[in-house]
């Protein structure tokens, strides 16, 4: 009989093969995913053996590398069902990548980074991939930038440092004083901007949503080649619709507004 000890061990085994398989690492030998968790080959081999039997992952029959199973895929899909955001965001942002043929895109926050739930692109803005599971940085992105006003200043300052933030081109915003003065224009105009801050070439408009308590949980956020999304003849139309859009995600998440207490009477 294994011990809890043991059984904890074989889970954590498994998880790490399991994180072993990237985007750009989608398929490994034995020996990758060896040398990626630290065990022996043998160990490597039966713990792949297991979750190929699991349907968690399996093996090209030609090639004989490893990939994530089908199995992974179900799980994801079970998670994503049971998310109440993805669920009043899906139809949304569905409609959002119809009528305008940008990417809408819905993410939360986990940990120090953002997290996709939920990636529709419109055929202004089609990829092979999608960004769905995906993590990006808060600092360098529009929709992360909206994720971090559910934080207060400090905990902003406890989650990403003082800086210099990760640079991913000339335009990222790396002093945590300047990011603090763009999330007060955020806060002002109801929506973020981000143009070429994490990548060339891209840019998007995005808004935060709340749920039933006023928290922000998400945020949606419309992206594309700067070409397709044109934000300098743009920005406030698609600000107002990813606003509305946005609103209307949190309705469904139970949100009623801003809650305004009234003035005491004087005597």
């Amino acid at each position: 009989m294994v011990s809890e000890t043991g059984g904890n061990q074989s889970v954590e085994r498994a998880s790490a093969v399991l994180n072993a398989f990237t985007l750009g690492r989608p398929a490994l030998r034995v020996s990758d995913v060896a040398k990626e968790i630290g065990l022996g080959l043998s160990i490597t081999s039966r713990l792949l053996s297991t979750l190929e039997s699991a349907q968690l992952v399996r093996r090209d029959p030609v090639s004989q590398l490893y990939e994530l199973g089908s199995a992974v895929l179900t799980l994801a899909g079970v998670a994503l069902n049971n998310d109440p955001v993805y669920r009043q965001s899906r139809t949304v942002a569905q409609r959002l990548a119809w009528e305008l043929g940008l990417g809408a895109n819905v993410a939360v926050l986990r940990g120090d980074h953002l997290f996709y739930l939920l990636n529709v692109e419109g055929h202004l803005a089609q990829k092979s991939f999608s960004l769905m599971g995906q993590r990006n940085p808060l600092h360098a992105t529009g929709i992360g930038k909206c994720l971090l006003l559910g934080l207060t200043a400090e905990q902003r300052k406890e989650l990403l440092g003082e800086g210099p933030f990760t640079a991913y081109t000339t335009r990222t915003l790396t002093e945590l004083h300047v990011l603090e003065e763009d999330l007060a224009t955020t806060v002002a105009r109801g929506y973020a901007t981000e143009v070429e801050e994490l990548a060339l070439s891209r840019a998007c408009v995005a808004a935060p949503v709340r749920d039933h308590t006023g928290q922000v949980v998400a945020a949606l956020s419309l992206s594309g080649a700067l070409s397709a999304i044109a934000l300098e003849k743009r920005e406030a139309e698609l600000g107002s619709i990813v606003i509305e859009a946005a609103d209307a995600i949190s309705i469904g998440l139970g949100y009623l507004g801003p809650v305004h207490t009234p003035a005491k009477p004087q005597k």
